[in-house]
């Protein structure tokens, strides 16, 4: 310790910034614990080569993550894009720079109910997390089939918000008759019998649902240089983890959930789920459209995706390492 300290005294004295250029840049990531960020979490083992320190810090769901930005505590994050979406149109200064993954949701009945398709949750109660876009996708596909919902008695289907940890077990025990879940609770709750799959909510306009990365305004026009380099961190990891699904499974299972899921968790879950890079104006705008429909995220004016979508960084870091 003390021949670093003397040397790096050596090298201010001789006025050379050498011994300084290796000090990482730090980026402060705010992610989510489900299966389908694990490509995202994974740049901060893999950041280093790009000169960069990614702090990650795991948030309990999306508008808390909007919450730290606005306080100016994270530089990128990883969210649904209704969370997105509802941040940049209550002021929160952000760009959406890259989809990460998209799919991730599924329709599942107790499995004693009986259910056997979205018909068959009239008259039930459906558990969803609030403000989410499991909320969006459920109500998508309720008005499809001309079923109508409140979170009070008296609608077709009575809607009872709960947070994603507290869904399975409200199922299980049978508090609800069905939920809208991410990956990989969703696939828990088949896999442990309590659950069966009703459907896969990606009949609608929308598609398969795109989860965003987002990047503060101040790091996107203010650090652009970390910003690239952070880019192509991203797409190095997402391209390994789709490359090699064993790293994948490692990593989500052994850091992220500590053992929690087994491999079959994690296989039911990307069977759902892909890691991608990419997303489309055109697919934000129809999300904007329908949160607006549904009056989810409060938006007093929705934003326009041309106006905070900036896919620059993606484009070239993409082309930089032969991504297609």
């Amino acid at each position: 310790m003390h021949k670093i300290v003397r040397l790096s005294l050596l090298a201010l004295a001789l006025g050379s910034t050498t011994a300084f250029a290796q000090v990482p840049d730090v980026v402060r990531l705010g992610n989510l614990k489900f299966a389908h960020y694990g490509a995202v979490s994974y740049m901060k083992e893999t950041c280093g080569k790009y000169n960069l320190r990614v702090e990650e810090r795991m948030f309990q769901k999306g508008p808390d993550i909007m919450s730290a930005i606005a306080a100016g505590e994270i530089d990128i994050a990883a969210l649904a894009s209704d969370g997105a979406i509802s941040g940049r149109a209550n002021g929160v200064p952000i760009v959406t720079v890259a989809g990460f993954a998209k799919g991730g949701a599924r329709l599942v009945a107790g499995a004693e109910t009986g259910i056997k398709d979205i018909r068959g949750l009239k008259g039930k109660k459906v558990g969803v997390a609030r403000g989410g876009v499991h909320e969006l996708l459920l109500y998508t596909e309720l008005e499809k089939v001309g079923l109508t919902w409140s979170d009070k008695p008296g609608k077709d289907v009575q809607i009872v918000f709960l947070a994603f940890a507290d869904l399975n077990q409200a199922l299980a025990t049978r508090q609800i008759d069905a939920m809208c879940q991410s990956e990989p609770q969703s696939s828990q709750a088949i896999g442990k019998k309590f659950g069966v799959e009703i459907m896969k909510p990606y009949n609608t306009r929308m598609g398969k649902p795109v989860r965003l990365l987002v990047m503060t305004e101040k790091m996107y026009n203010e650090k652009k240089d970390i910003a690239q380099r952070l880019m192509k961190c991203f797409v190095e990891t997402t391209a390994l983890f789709n490359k090699d699904m064993n790293l994948a499974e490692k990593y989500v299972r052994e850091q992220m959930f500590k053992g929690q899921i087994s491999p079959q968790d994690f296989k039911d879950a990307m069977d759902n789920a892909d890691y991608t890079y990419d997303v489309t104006l055109k697919h934000i705008d129809i999300t904007t459209g329908l949160m607006s429909k549904y009056d989810i995220g409060h938006m007093a004016e929705p934003p326009k995706a041309a106006e905070w979508v900036k896919l620059d960084l993606l484009r070239r870091a993409k082309s930089d390492l032969n991504v297609k």
